[in-house]
């Protein structure tokens, strides 16, 4: 059954294929990227390919651009948009520390805000949330990251059980490390801040810990899952994807019971 889905940060990555393949499948996608460039650029490309897609400039920070949302009929909302911030949590500063609470979870939870409003009129509707492996998992020096993304995860399941007397779905979808170039900014932006003469994070073991995004897995499979999800009326509250990563979120979970200090 054909729906109407509306992505945020549809400009680069996950967001981007996924709402390309949406459009291929035959949905209506109103896809909005954080830029004029990105918006260019996307439009150029469904013109390319052939694919009937709506697509506008949504800065989820800007209270002028979220006035936008209102003007759309939608069946599914996804809060997809997004920024990653990696280094050590005892010292980053705390303007980066907030600035990416701004914008995955302060500014997500406003659109899903507009979003909810706006489905609860229509007595039916799903938010899916972009959550990530790091909503339940932890590793050295992307905590900025897996703090925002634990804060999603609460924000969803909470959301879940709010609005479900008035007929709307919540969910999330926790993708593992995908080559889409987003991990990889990310560790190259604590760069810019971090002087070892000044901190004491030891650079070698950040540096160590960054051989870890050679591993990273084809983002194609990511969004063949997310095309499968985003418009299916039942699923599993939270997907992960691969099998791998469910089973090393289960097991990270599982671990925390027997912690000590």
């Amino acid at each position: 059954m054909e729906k109407t889905i509306f992505i945020t940060g549809a400009g680069s990555g996950l967001g981007k294929g996924s709402a390309i393949g949406l459009a291929k499948k035959g949905h209506h996608v109103i896809a909005t990227t954080e830029t004029t460039s990105q918006k260019t650029a996307l439009m150029r490309e469904t013109r390319d390919l052939g694919i009937n897609m709506e697509v506008f400039k949504l800065d989820i920070t800007n209270p002028i651009d979220l006035r936008e949302i209102d003007k759309y009929d939608f069946d599914i909302f996804v809060a997809n948009a997004a920024i990653n911030e990696g280094g050590p949590l005892a010292e980053i500063p705390m303007e980066r520390f907030r600035a990416i609470f701004e914008v995955n979870v302060f500014a997500t939870l406003e659109t899903a805000q507009i979003a909810a409003r706006k489905l609860v009129n229509k007595g039916m509707g799903k938010i899916v949330f972009l959550s990530s492996m790091a909503g339940i998992m932890t590793t050295p020096y992307a905590g900025p990251y897996a703090a925002t993304k634990h804060a999603i995860e609460a924000m969803a399941l909470t959301l879940k059980d709010e609005l479900k007397e008035f007929g709307i779905q919540v969910a999330t979808i926790n993708p593992g490390s995908f080559d889409t170039g987003f991990n990889d900014r990310a560790v190259e932006e604590k760069w810019n801040w971090f002087n070892e003469e000044e901190h004491f994070t030891r650079k070698e073991d950040m540096k160590a810990m960054e051989e870890g995004l050679k591993n990273q897995m084809d983002p194609e499979d990511m969004i063949e899952k997310m095309i499968e999800i985003i418009p299916a009326e039942h699923h599993k509250f939270r997907t992960v994807y691969p099998e791998q990563t469910e089973k090393q979120m289960k097991e990270a979970e599982q671990k925390k019971w027997g912690m000590e200090v």
